[in-house]
């Protein structure tokens, strides 16, 4: 079975919890590792068999656009198509909103840049394939476990049932499984979306509230590259692998 050909990778963020690191960069270029965060990504996405990632851009935008040629330049996939958000900043469902008309028909990856893992077996994005269900689900999330997973929130955000249903936490729980920032969804979930900023999270509460938003936890060690004590760890956990 093989995934989309296509992703929506969401590198407009300010960044502002990185800084000093983002003083003179968008926080998809921090190095973790010796590569670009965005870099990490791409390279994930293009091993899954994404042909082409479409990039929304805001802050330091023409640094971003300049580092994405470059990489076009080496021959590396996947072909990059830029989502210019300059004007302004588009959250993650204004962003993937404003890209409906680049990202062509049929399922999409939607990624962040801030993740960054090892994985401890088959290829973790070939799971979320293989459990991408389009007649049963409109987004299916990859997860990982809270407690072993490093610099996201401690209290978690769902519950994974047995069938793969997620269920969102409620006020007081803590939730088993992060969201560790890749998905694969129909995007039409975001045309009727507000004109303007927007989050992708209320869109899947509502939706899993109908049993429509799936998740997967591959093996491995998930990491969120947050803020600048975050990146060295992740680095250090990276030079062990």
């Amino acid at each position: 079975m093989s995934g989309p050909k296509v992703a929506m990778v969401l590198a407009a963020g300010l960044g502002t919890r990185m800084r000093p690191l983002t003083n003179d960069r968008p926080k998809a270029l921090v190095e973790v590792g010796g590569k670009a965060l965005i870099d990490h990504m791409l390279d994930r996405l293009a091993a899954a068999g994404v042909e082409t990632a479409v990039v929304n851009v805001h802050a330091f935008a023409d640094r971003l656009e300049a580092h994405l040629k470059d990489r076009a330049a080496k021959g590396l996939a996947p072909r990059i198509v830029i989502s210019d958000e300059r004007p302004q900043a588009l959250e993650t469902g204004g962003g993937l909103k404003h890209a409906l008309p680049l990202l062509g028909e049929g399922p999409v990856w939607v990624a962040n840049i801030d993740s960054v893992w090892i994985e401890a077996g088959a290829p973790a994005l070939d799971a979320m394939v293989a459990a991408w269900d389009p007649s049963s689900m409109d987004v299916c999330l990859m997860l990982a476990p809270t407690a072993t997973s490093l610099g996201f929130h401690d209290s978690g955000d769902v519950f994974l049932e047995a069938d793969g249903a997620v269920r969102f936490k409620g006020p007081g729980e803590t939730g088993p499984f992060v969201y560790v920032g890749v998905h694969i969804c129909d995007p039409a979930i975001v045309k009727d979306g507000p004109e303007g900023p927007f989050s992708l999270t209320p869109l899947w509460k509502t939706l899993a509230a109908q049993g429509r938003v799936h998740g997967v936890a591959p093996e491995g060690l998930w990491m969120h590259v947050g803020d600048p004590v975050a990146r060295e760890a992740a680095q250090a956990r990276l030079s062990q692998a």
